[in-house]
C-alpha cells in the first residue's frame, strides 16, 4: 500500500475508496489486479461487510442465489443453499478479504465527514470524524444506498418503556419469548424475522401500511455431492451461475411489458390465496398496484405465520405509542412489551448525505446540486466534481438480477477511467454537463411505460415521483455502456511541466513500494 505523506496528520494515495462491503473491496481487489497500489479504503464500522455486517435479524438472507451474489471472479462451490443467510455472505466477505490482503489498506472505525475538491493539486482532500485528513487523486465513494435505517416519527415512540429496535440494529441479547411484540413495517426486513421470531413470542402484532407482492421461494439446499462437484469441476459452477443467470434477466421482461406484469400478479395472487386460511386476511394483504412497481418480495414462510393463533395483522394507521402499548386509529389498544422497526432504510442520497459535504470545482456542493433530485452519468460520474466516481450510484439498482453485476460493471469503468487518466497525463477528468443531461433524460424515457411509471408510492422514487434508484434496463445494457469511457464526454485537464515531472516521481514511488511490497 504505497503512500505519500505531505504533512503531519495527512497521507496521500492515488485513490480512496469510502466504505467496505461489496462495492468497495471489489474496488480494492481491481485496482490491485490493474497495478494500482496506492489506494486505502476508509470504513465507518470496525469490521468489513456493510449491509451483511449490519444485518443480522433472524431470518436475514440475500433475494438473490448465492451462486449470483458473489463476485465473477471469485466463485465459491461451498454455498449451502441456494439463497445463502447473512452469516455465511458475510463470512464470503471475510473470506474474500483475508485472501486478497485487503485488511492492511483499511482504516477501520474513520467516517468520511467531508470530501473537498482542491482545484489547483488536482486533490480531492478528504477528512474524517476523528480529525484525521487524507488526499487522494480520486475519491470512490461505495457506501451503498442502504446503511442507514429510517425511524418512522410516531406519537410516543420516544415514551415507550419497552424495548424499541431497529431490524438493521437487532439486539441478540433480548429474549423475545413470552413477549408481546410489535412489528412495524412489512418490507423485505421484516417478511423475513416475522416468521421466525412468531413461534416463540407470546403475540405478534404485525402493522402493515401496504401490502407487498411476495413470490414464492425456489430454495433448496446443495448437496455434499454438488458443492464436490462445484469444487473440482468449475466449469460445472460457472454454468449454474450462468443458468441463474439468464433465468433472473428474464424477469425483466414484465417490467416493460404491464401486461406480462399483470399476468404474474395472477400467480401472486394464487400464492397469497393458497397460503392463507382466512378471507379477509387474503384481501388486506392483496396490493392493488401493480407487481413490481415497488419491490417485490420472496418468502415461502411469510404468508403461513398469519394462520398461527398468536398472529395477528394490523392495518390500521398508529394514533401513538404509549409506555407499555400502542394505539391504533381506530382506538384499540394492544399491550407491547418490545417494538421492532421493520422500516427500512433511508435511499435518498439527499437524506443519508447530510453532515457529509463533497465540494467539487467552484465550491459547488453535491447535495445542493442534489436538491432535486440525485442524478449521475452510469450512476458514476457527476459534471462539477472531477475524478470523483460513485458505486451503486443513483440509477443503478435492479429490480430483477444480481446488483454485485453492476458493481463489478462499475469498477471496470472506473479503472479504464484511471487508464485513461495516465494515457492521456491529465490532472482529472471532469464530466460535460450536456452528457450528463443527455443521460438523465435517456433514463427518464426508459423508465416510461414501466411498471415503475405505474402509479404507485415506493423507496424507489422521491416525494415528486421522480425515481432515482432504477436502473431502466437489462444488465447487459448497463455492461456494454460501461465497457469502455466516451472520452469526448469528459474535459481532460491537461497537466502543466511541473505536475508532469511531480506525477512521474510519484508513479516512480509507487513502483518502487510496488516491488519493495512483492
Amino acid at each position: 500500500m504505497a503512500k505519500h505523506t505531505h504533512q503531519a496528520n495527512s497521507e496521500e494515495y492515488d485513490v480512496i475508496i469510502l466504505g467496505s462491503g461489496f462495492s468497495g473491496l471489489c474496488m480494492a481487489i481491481k485496482l490491485k489486479e490493474a497495478g494500482i497500489n496506492s489506494y486505502l479504503i476508509l470504513e465507518k464500522a470496525n469490521e468489513v461487510g456493510g449491509t451483511w455486517r449490519e444485518n443480522t435479524y433472524p431470518g436475514c438472507a440475500c433475494d438473490v442465489q448465492s451462486h449470483l451474489y458473489s463476485y465473477s471472479f471469485e466463485g465459491n462451490p461451498d454455498w449451502s443453499k441456494s439463497y445463502a443467510g447473512w452469516e455465511e455472505i458475510q463470512n464470503y466477505i471475510l473470506h474474500c478479504t483475508q485472501k486478497y490482503q485487503l485488511r492492511s489498506s483499511i482504516r477501520f472505525n474513520s467516517e468520511v465527514s467531508a470530501a473537498k475538491f482542491d482545484e489547483a493539486n488536482a486533490r480531492w482532500n478528504i477528512g474524517t470524524t476523528d480529525g484525521k485528513h487524507y488526499r487522494a487523486k480520486a475519491f470512490v465513494m461505495g457506501s451503498g444506498p442502504l446503511h442507514v435505517p429510517a425511524i418512522p416519527n410516531i406519537k410516543g415512540l420516544d415514551t415507550f418503556k419497552g424495548k424499541v429496535f431497529h431490524s438493521a440494529q437487532w439486539d441478540h441479547s433480548y429474549d423475545l419469548k413470552d413477549k408481546n411484540v410489535v412489528s412495524i413495517g412489512t418490507g423485505g426486513s421484516a417478511i423475513q424475522y416475522v416468521p421466525e421470531i412468531a413461534p416463540d413470542v407470546k403475540r405478534l402484532y404485525v402493522f402493515q401500511r401496504t401490502p407487498a407482492w411476495v413470490l414464492p421461494r425456489n430454495e433448496r439446499s446443495y448437496s455434499n455431492v454438488e458443492k464436490q462437484l462445484f469444487k473440482r469441476i468449475p466449469l460445472l459452477r460457472k454454468l449454474h451461475r450462468a443458468r441463474l443467470y439468464l433465468t433472473n434477466e428474464m424477469r425483466v421482461l414484465p417490467i416493460y411489458r404491464p401486461a406480462l406484469a399483470r399476468s404474474l400478479s395472477r400467480f401472486a395472487k394464487w400464492h397469497i390465496k393458497s397460503s392463507l386460511n382466512d378471507a379477509s386476511l387474503v384481501e388486506k394483504m392483496t396490493p392493488n398496484y401493480t407487481i413490481g412497481c415497488k419491490r417485490v418480495l420472496i418468502s415461502n414462510k411469510y404468508y403461513p405465520t398469519f394462520n398461527r393463533d398468536n398472529v395477528e395483522l394490523v392495518t390500521d394507521g398508529i394514533a401513538e405509542i404509549k409506555e407499555h402499548s400502542i394505539i391504533t386509529k381506530d382506538g384499540k389498544e394492544r399491550p407491547a412489551d418490545a417494538i421492532i422497526l421493520g422500516t427500512g432504510f433511508i435511499a435518498d442520497p439527499r437524506l443519508y448525505m447530510k453532515g457529509f459535504e463533497v465540494t467539487g470545482l467552484n465550491g459547488r456542493s453535491l447535495l445542493k446540486q442534489w436538491e432535486k433530485g440525485a442524478e449521475s452519468y452510469l450512476g458514476i460520474n457527476v459534471s462539477g466534481f472531477p475524478n470523483l466516481f460513485q458505486l451503486v450510484g443513483p440509477n443503478t439498482g435492479l429490480g430483477h438480477n444480481s446488483i454485485i453485476l453492476m458493481i463489478e460493471s462499475q469498477v471496470h469503468y472506473i479503472i479504464e477511467s484511471l487508464k485513461l487518466l495516465k494515457k492521456k497525463n491529465a490532472r482529472y477528468m471532469n464530466l460535460h454537463q450536456d452528457a450528463l443531461e443527455s443521460f438523465n433524460q435517456e433514463i427518464a424515457e426508459g423508465l416510461e411505460n414501466t411498471v415503475w411509471s405505474s402509479g404507485c408510492n415506493s423507496w424507489y422514487a422521491q416525494e415528486d415521483g421522480k425515481n432515482f434508484t432504477i436502473w431502466p434496463g437489462t444488465t447487459m445494457k448497463y455492461r456494454a455502456r460501461t465497457r469502455h469511457v466516451v472520452a469526448e464526454n469528459y474535459h481532460w485537464e491537461p497537466a502543466s511541466s511541473n505536475s508532469i515531472n511531480a506525477h512521474s516521481e510519484e508513479i516512480d514511488c509507487n513502483k518502487t513500494a510496488s516491488a519493495i511490497a512483492r
